[in-house]
């Protein structure tokens, strides 16, 4: 299989990183175009992709992705347009289009998927949104699935949720971050050592939500079976309620949201 990228920032990279991670392809058949950043050329250094300055490379692709800024996605494409046939698989991980306005670009032959990942596909365990084209035979769906889920897990989502969907998995591992460096920030205040505090939180967090995924239970349950009646655990938990910690992160999702 060959896959191609148009764009290497942040979200580009990670991806790039994820498929190589999984073998999904191999860094000879990995062809990027990058932008003025720099970035493709730092990262090529690192994993010896396929370094292409014009679209014509990606007539050999199977997938291509487009991982650009959302004011740039259709110009884009405008470029790219001669060099993605009928049997290609664009998929975009831009905002601010739909797959109607990416196909009313290349032509409703093509088959689209608008996709919005997180940085954590890095790592092979991103969450994925994905909308698919209507009339996208399910050989060609199942071989973007195929793609996309060697990168995490992969929702099927309409367009209309698809913002929404992209601020909870996209946003979030930023609140998260900032969660988890309070976090330790108040073990250092208490005496623990800096790098030991990251540590901890952050295997705490990956244990927390392993727990929450097999087991399928209600945050809340799982809140009330760590809060024993006058321990610390629930004298914790009424601090954040006094400072407004729920309020603080619904209205984080609905101002990054808008």
């Amino acid at each position: 299989m060959n896959i191609g990228f148009i764009g290497a920032g942040h979200m580009g990279s990670a991806m790039i990183e994820g498929l190589l991670n999984a073998k999904t392809v191999v860094p000879e058949n990995l062809f990027v175009k990058g932008g003025s950043s720099g970035t493709a050329e730092v990262l090529q250094k690192k994993l010896g992709f396929q370094l292409i300055k014009e679209y014509d490379a990606f007539k050999e692709c199977n997938i291509i992705f487009i991982a650009t800024g959302a004011n740039l996605v259709l110009e884009i494409l405008k470029e790219a347009a001669p060099f993605i046939s009928e049997e290609t698989i664009l998929i975009s991980v831009a905002t601010g289009h739909t797959v109607e306005d990416a196909q009313a670009v290349l032509g409703s032959n093509i088959h689209v998927v608008h996709a919005i990942p997180n940085t954590p596909v890095s790592v092979n365990a991103g969450m994925i949104g994905a909308v698919f084209a209507k009339e996208m035979p399910d050989a060609v769906k199942a071989e973007a699935m195929h793609v996309l889920e060697s990168l995490g897990k992969v929702e099927e989502v309409s367009e209309s949720l698809l913002g929404t969907f992209g601020t909870v998995a996209g946003c979030s591992p930023a609140f998260v971050d900032i969660f988890m460096e309070a976090l330790a920030d108040g073990a250092v205040l208490e005496g623990m050592p800096r790098n030991l505090s990251y540590e901890v939180v952050a295997q705490m967090m990956l244990g927390s939500a392993k727990l929450a995924i097999k087991t399928k239970k209600h945050p809340g349950e799982l809140k009330d079976g760590v809060t024993s009646p006058g321990g610390s655990t629930i004298k914790g938990v009424t601090a954040l309620e006094k400072n407004g910690f729920r309020y603080a992160v619904i209205d984080a999702i609905k101002q990054a949201n808008s």
